[in-house]
């Protein structure tokens, strides 16, 4: 499959979709997941059209592994997660839905089950609030 310059996601880089930003740098950018699994659930991505891991080239597989490590011990701090799942699919048999790469990073707390994405979309302010707390949280670390 080509990639598809009309995903959400390229949406999302082009500012033609909004999305509530947690991080941002020259090669990455941070945001809440719209239909997250869990309160604090958020997704990298590349600045760089690629479809998944396969696709993405070598600097932009450095510069996203970077963010995340950025930005899991602040969405952990941030959320008051016990735990962290950090993730990433390529192609639809996968559970890939959005084909441009992205890596969630997905805080867990004991004893609480994980949702699935049901394709219920979050209230905008809640997803805001989250990301204060994580924006909160980075600026703290740095």
């Amino acid at each position: 499959m080509a990639y598809d310059p009309e995903n959400v996601f390229a949406k999302i880089l082009r500012g033609e979709i909004p999305a509530v930003k947690v991080y941002e740098d020259d090669a990455t950018l941070a945001f809440m997941d719209v239909m997250p699994q869990a309160p604090g659930h958020t997704l990298v991505i590349p600045k760089v059209a690629a479809e998944n891991l396969y696709d993405l080239p070598p600097a932009f597989t450095n510069a996203v592994s970077a963010t995340v490590q950025r930005i899991a011990p602040a969405v952990k701090q941030g959320m008051g997660a016990d735990g962290m799942r950090i993730f990433q699919l390529n192609e639809a048999a996968a559970g890939q839905t959005v084909f441009h790469y992205h890596v969630h990073v997905l805080p867990c707390y004991t004893g609480v089950p994980e949702r699935r994405h049901s394709g219920d979309m979050a209230d905008p302010a809640v997803l805001e609030t989250h990301a204060g707390k994580i924006r909160a949280a980075l600026a703290a670390n740095n």
